[in-house]
This record gives structure tokens, sequence and C-alpha cells, in this order.
């Protein structure tokens, strides 16, 4: 804080105050202060509220003013917001509600003690208001931050759940954030209100800046509720009135976007649902989220543990499985090669085991699983034989095995390079039936290939399925640059611009890193192939995409909008099996018979 000059004007100034070295001066001040402030009506009392909300920020855990009646203190001021309106209109008072519940937020994040306190002191009722939206959506961002923090805690998560109406706020609230943000701020730049634009960026920037910040702010605001809804998931009682289709439909596409990529947020919400078994017949029983669920887990989204929890447990369930098999049978053997995820740590022999026991238990009802999802999982579990087999298996005989493979590889390098698409991925096939399990580097290169011939033959589905099998062998997980760049040209294929925008971004990352020429970035310069790509499916990804499409584009004076507002000229942008990209990606393979692609369309990705 900044010191005032030694002879303040204001006896009871919160400034000097703090400067008491008597403790006990100082502590017994403080209490008179925070009884006080409410019941005042003196210009200036944003000044100690925004001291306190930068101590609270940097020193959640310090009980000092905690014991001193803090929380009676912030509650109070925001029942005076609400209550007088004059009093909010007049100096900077606007403000306090704000900073008001971000302390009560502040206090409780880590400290159930402290939470408890809050409860004590009333906080719940006036954070409860303002979730309802008596002020604006600022106010609602932090007290659905507070009232989640209060919610995390088993001995006052009760005091919450007796207002009936949170639940129900939080689902319209994580249901509208992102609209509410756009048309009430985001999309008319000059009618923002100017507490909000201080608010956001603390005055240091313009509306390219405050628009850049309310994006963060949005996606914070439906992240917050839906982490308060989670804590309502983990009761039974509750999860009839979340799971309604309307809403679970929602959640995979409630993600936090590239701003706030810290919380599960949709996924997260979904994988505590799937904890129950009541929660897990409603999220079976709808398509669209089982075949998003398998879109996560095949992704490289960091939360893609979470999705992986959600389908193994849907398909362990007995109730379920026969809903779900079919449809995600496929993802879980595309992943039965990962070794570590999370919290696994033989993740690819857990899903060997679940989908063996799926086999097992459908004894005479075997008509639940489709004849295709048989043969797939039976494959998969010769394949997991033969592994075993290679064990007591002469080294002399793999080497003989790897060399067969590597032949026939050759072969169908050589017919790709012919314009052979289909012989050269019959040939690929054929070398990993040859190459020996252990070989994993040989196989992601025999997987990258086929997934490279099936985006040429329009196939996305196969190059997705090959490219995530790269993926998955690969050391580190999710790090082979081509399979990277070849499943986000897949991804688009299909639409999926947020997992086609992730692949994109880690390739973009892995590149700048390799050392080899052809995916190195040439003067740390990202290729224009791959900056189209990112461009185009950030527009499509773009958290308020939907808000805009509705709602209408930016409207400003000057040219102060966001690149995203507007749309832009994709035309520019071809996908590998289009123009002459086709040709260059012939051409010739690179070391490791992996296909180069041509100086416009290779492997790309980048971090926005």
């Amino acid at each position: 804080m900044d010191k005032l000059p030694s002879d303040c004007p204001y006896p009871g100034c919160f400034f000097c105050v703090m400067k008491e070295a008597n403790p006990s001066k100082r502590r017994a001040s403080v209490l008179k202060f925070f009884r006080e402030l409410p019941s005042q009506d003196d210009d200036g009392q944003v000044l100690p509220i925004s001291g306190l909300w930068n101590t609270a920020m940097a020193h959640p855990n310090d009980p000092e003013f905690i014991n001193l009646g803090i929380f009676e203190c912030m509650a109070a001021l925001i029942w005076k917001g609400l209550k007088n309106r004059r009093w909010l209109s007049h100096d900077q008072n606007i403000y306090i509600p704000y900073y008001a519940a971000h302390v009560i937020g502040s206090y409780t994040m880590n400290m159930e003690e402290f939470a408890e306190r809050a409860v004590r002191a009333g906080v719940i009722p006036p954070l409860v208001e303002l979730l309802r939206g008596r002020l604006t959506w600022v106010e609602q961002r932090v007290a659905v931050r507070a009232l989640g923090h209060l919610a995390t805690y088993p001995s006052t998560f009760p005091a919450v759940a007796d207002h009936g109406e949170v639940l129900e706020l939080a689902i319209q609230l994580a249901s509208s954030s992102l609209e509410i943000v756009y048309s009430h701020f985001y999309q008319f730049v000059d009618r923002r209100l100017g507490y909000h634009c201080d608010l956001l960026t603390r005055g240091m920037g313009g509306a390219e800046m405050e628009s850049r910040k309310a994006e963060e702010w949005a996606s914070q605001l439906q992240c917050w509720s839906l982490q308060l809804i989670n804590c309502f998931a983990f009761k039974p009682e509750f999860l009839h009135d979340i799971c309604k289709p309307e809403f679970l439909a929602k959640l995979p596409g409630m993600w936090g976007g590239l701003v706030n990529e810290n919380s599960p947020a949709g996924v997260g919400l979904l994988r505590t649902i799937c904890q129950s078994k009541l929660g897990r017949g409603h999220v079976a029983s709808i398509s669209s989220v089982l075949e998003a669920l398998c879109n996560i887990a095949r992704s490289s989204d960091d939360w893609q543990y979470m999705a992986v929890d959600c389908l193994l447990w849907l398909v362990q369930d007995p109730s379920t499985y026969h809903k779900v098999i079919d449809k995600i049978a496929p993802t879980l053997i595309d992943l039965a090669d990962i070794s570590t995820l999370g919290d696994y740590k033989k993740l690819g022999d857990t899903i060997v085991t679940v989908l063996q026991e799926c086999m097992q238990q459908n004894g005479n009802s075997r008509n639940s699983i489709s004849s295709h999802t048989k043969e797939e999982i039976d494959e998969l579990l010769s394949f997991k034989q033969k592994l075993k087999s290679e064990k007591n298996m002469p080294k002399e005989d793999l080497h003989i095995k790897q060399a067969a493979a590597l032949v026939v590889k050759l072969e169908g390098n050589s017919l790709f390079s012919s314009g052979n698409i289909e012989g050269a991925a019959a040939k690929y096939s054929e070398a990993l039936a040859l190459c020996p399990m252990k070989s994993k580097k040989e196989r992601v290169v025999l997987h990258s290939n086929r997934a490279q011939c099936y985006l040429l033959l329009q196939q996305p589905l196969a190059a997705i399925s090959d490219a995530t099998r790269a993926l998955c062998l690969h050391s580190p997980l999710n790090r082979h640059a081509k399979s990277l760049w070849r499943r986000a040209q897949a991804y688009d294929m299909l639409g999926l611009a947020k997992e086609s925008l992730l692949d994109a971004i880690l390739f973009i990352n892995e590149c700048s890193q390799s050392s080899d020429p052809d995916l190195s970035l040439r003067q740390n310069k990202v290729p224009d192939y791959a900056e189209r790509l990112v461009k185009k499916q950030m527009r499509a990804a773009w958290l308020f995409r939907e808000s805009s499409l509705k709602h209408g584009g930016i409207h400003c004076e000057g040219d102060a909008s966001d690149a995203f507002g507007q749309e832009a000229d994709d035309s520019e942008w071809e996908t590998v099996s289009e123009s002459d990209g086709e040709d260059d990606e012939r051409r010739e393979a690179d070391d490791e018979t992996e296909w180069k692609s041509g100086g416009h369309r290779g492997d790309t990705y980048e971090k926005s």
C-alpha cells in the first residue's frame, strides 16, 4: 500500500491504522474500522477496500483480519450496495461490492476454518443476491467464485445448498455466461461501463486489452459456475437437477478456451457425474456427449485423462455398457498402447482388461456388442497376446520379423511416391502385422504413414485412429509432431475445431524444439500453412463465436474490434488432400519414411 503523509487529516484512516506500531492498538483500531465502515458515507471508501482486496490476494491464509470481523464488514457492504443505489452511484462506491465479494472469495479458497467463519458472518445471502444478477456480470463472477469456495468444504456446503436457488442459478450462468458477457460488454465497445473497463485492465489498456480480458473473465465466469455445480454433483440428491439432457449436451463445449486452460470445465463436471450410477445412466443416453468424450479422450487436451475415466466407468457399469460399448470401444482400442496418463500407470493394460471383461460378462448376451466391435476387441486381445509371446521369442527371430517389416514398409513408401495411396496403406498394414510389438518407434512411423494415406483417401476417422495410435506409442505421449499435424488436418475435415487447434498448437511447439530439418522452424517463423490452420480454428473455436453469430459482430468507433469478431476469408486454406500439396506429399520419404510435406502444407502447429 502507498504510505500516506504523517499529517493525514483523517484520524480513522485505514492506512494510518495499519501503520500503528503497537499491535494491540492496531487490532483495536482495525476492529473499530470494520464495524463502522458499512455505516459511513464518506468519500474515498473504495481505497481501503481495494487495499484489503490486495491483502486478501497476497495473504489469503492470514487470520488477522478474519478474527477482527472482515467477513461481517464485507457482507454489510454488499448489502449496502444492493439496497442503497444512491450510495452505490456516489463517488467510486460502484467498485465496492465487487471488491467485497472478491475479498470473501480469496480468504475462503484455502482454509475451511475461514469458510466456517464466513458462513457464520452471514456472507452467503448477499453473495446469492449478486449471483442472481442484481448488479452486473462482473459481480456475478466474483460471487460465484466465493460461493464455489464455500461449497467445496463439507462443513460449509450445507449452508450453500440451503439456498435452493444457488444450483439452478449456477446452471443458468454456466449456460449463458458467454452470451451475457458478449452482449453486455464485448459487442458494443463504446457502451462499456467505465468501472468494468477499469476492473478488467486496471487502467493499463485500451479497447483491445479490454476485449481480451473480457474473454478471459467470461471463461472464468463459466468455469467457476461449473466448479460450483461440481460441488453439488457429488451429492446424489442433486443429480436429477444437473443431468437435464439439454445441459449435459452443452458440457463438452464448455472448455475454458486458450485463455483459461487450467480449468477442466465441462469435462471435469462430466467426470464427477460419471462417478455415480445415476449420472452414468444419464450420460449414456446422450450420443453427442459420448462422441465428445471420445474426441477428448483421443485429443492432446490436458484433461484427456478425465474423458478416459468417463469412458472406462461407462463401459464397466453393467447397466450402461450395452448402450455405449459400440461407440466407446474404438476409442479405447486406439488408446490401448498408452502407458502412463494422469494417475494411470498402466492405462493400456487397464483398457485391455476392461474390454476383456466386457466380452466375458456378455456370455450368452453377446448380441449386445456388434460383430464389428467384437472383431476389433478380439484383434486387440490377439495383439496383446502377441506381445506376451514375443517375450519368449529368440532375438534373432525378432530381428528377422523387424527386417521383414522394414522391407514391406519400403514397398509401401515406393507405392506412396508413385501415387498408389491405397496400395501404400495396405503395405503399411502388412508391415504392422509383421513388426514386433516391442518395436515402438517403428510402429509409430507405420501408424503415422498410414494416417497420411487415409488423409489423402479422404478417410478422416481412420486417419485420426492411426495418428492417435502413433501418439500413444510415442514417448513422450502425444508429442509426435507429424502425427499431431496429420490428426489436426483430419479433425479439420470433420469440423472439430477445438481438437484440430490443440493438435496444431502442440505440433508447432514440437517443431520449435525439433532437430529434424524438415520440422524445425526456419528463423523461428511459423510456416504459413500452420499459421493458416491455427487462425482458422481459433476463429471457429473462439469462445464468443456462437454469441457473435447470434447477436451480430463487434460495434465500435474506429478499429478497436477483436480480430475474431469478424469472419475472415478461409479460401486460401487447403487441406492435405487438395491442390498441389497432394503432389508435394507424395514426393519422397524422410529417414523415418514419414512423408515430407511440401513447402506449403506439411506438418505444422502453432502456439496461440
